[in-house]
């Protein structure tokens, strides 16, 4: 395979995580907008056999990790592009903390934190599902900031756009 070719296939396989990424984002977006925010351990306790309600409660979940594993994977995949080395995830946050991509190592290991609870936690005491959604909802907002960084970032350092346009115009009115 000639050396150009597998140029443009990484660079289109990034193009592909970064039009997952505005997807993710998009979605989401439409689950957060199913919940009257912040939810309280009496509202789920009302409500506890609302099948929409927990459905959409699911889907934060899901789409909340599929969003920061995407954007983890797509920083990885950039850094090829880029020609930077990183032997470990600490280090392409690194990178991405120095290029303003991410806020900071915390707050992605925080954000990391709380995407492993979900995925672990069984808990069935209302107050602490409130919590952990709640703490989702505020986790959100710097995840979509990040994700619109990256996007960006991709553009501009790599000339790399998302794979399609179907998704853009809402993912930057959205990380706006």
């Amino acid at each position: 395979m000639m050396p150009h070719n597998l140029l443009s296939r990484e660079k289109q396989h990034l193009a592909n995580l970064l039009e997952a990424i505005q997807r993710c984002v998009y979605f989401l977006n439409a689950s957060h907008a199913a919940i009257e925010w912040p939810l309280t351990g009496l509202v789920l306790t009302a409500q506890k056999k609302d099948t929409d309600l927990f459905e959409a409660l699911a889907a934060i979940n899901e789409r909340f990790a599929k969003l920061q594993d995407t954007l983890g994977s797509a920083m990885r995949h950039s850094l090829l592009l880029s020609g930077e080395q990183a032997d470990g995830f600490l280090k392409v946050l690194a990178i991405f903390e120095k290029n303003q991509v991410i806020s900071s190592i915390e707050d992605w290991q925080v954000a990391r934190t709380a995407r492993n609870l979900a995925a672990h936690d069984y808990e069935i005491n209302y107050d602490d599902v409130a919590e952990h959604f709640n703490t989702l909802n505020t986790l959100t907002r710097n995840l979509y900031q990040t994700a619109r960084r990256f996007v960006v970032y991709c553009e501009s350092d790599l000339g790399v756009c998302p794979g399609s346009p179907d998704f853009s115009e809402e993912f930057y009115l959205i990380t706006e």
